[in-house]
C-alpha cells in the first residue's frame, strides 16, 4: 500500500495526480449540475490528435486518466523490481513520457466508439417538425 501512495505522490507522477485532482474535481462538478460536460470552448479542434469528436472535456481526461495510471503503475513496478541508483532514476523520467504517448493512443481507441453516440449534425434527434 505504501509503495502504491509513494508512487502517486513522488516525483515525477505527482504532475499527473495534480492532474487528476483537477480532473475529478471538474467530473464532480458536471455531476453535481454545477457545470457542463460541454462548458469548454467547442472551437478547440482535437480532430487533429485523433482524439475530437466528443465533447473537449471527455478527451483530455481520458488522457488525464490513463496517464496517471500508467505513471503511478510504472513507479511502483520500478521500486518493487528495481534497486535504487542511476537506471532507476532514468527510468522513473521517461516512464511518464512513454504513459503519456501511451495514455494518448488508449484515448485515441476509447473515444473512436464515442463519436458515434454523438452526430455532427445539430438537429440530429430532433423531432420532426
Amino acid at each position: 500500500m505504501w509503495t502504491f501512495v509513494g508512487a502517486a505522490t513522488g516525483l515525477p507522477s505527482i504532475l499527473f495526480t495534480a492532474a487528476l485532482v483537477v480532473v475529478v474535481c471538474f467530473w464532480l462538478l458536471v455531476a453535481v449540475g454545477a457545470t457542463t460536460a460541454s462548458s469548454f470552448d467547442s472551437d478547440v479542434d482535437l480532430d487533429a490528435w485523433g482524439i475530437g469528436g466528443v465533447p473537449v472535456s471527455v478527451s483530455p481526461s481520458l488522457v488525464t486518466v490513463f496517464s496517471w495510471f500508467l505513471t503511478v503503475g510504472s513507479t511502483a513496478l520500478l521500486v518493487a523490481l528495481t534497486s535504487s541508483g542511476a537506471v532507476t532514476a532514468v527510468l522513473r523520467l521517461i516512464a511518464p513520457t512513454a504513459a503519456l504517448f501511451m495514455a494518448w493512443w488508449l484515448t485515441r481507441r476509447s473515444v473512436r466508439p464515442l463519436r458515434r453516440l454523438r452526430p455532427d449534425e445539430p438537429g440530429f434527434g430532433a423531432p420532426p417538425a
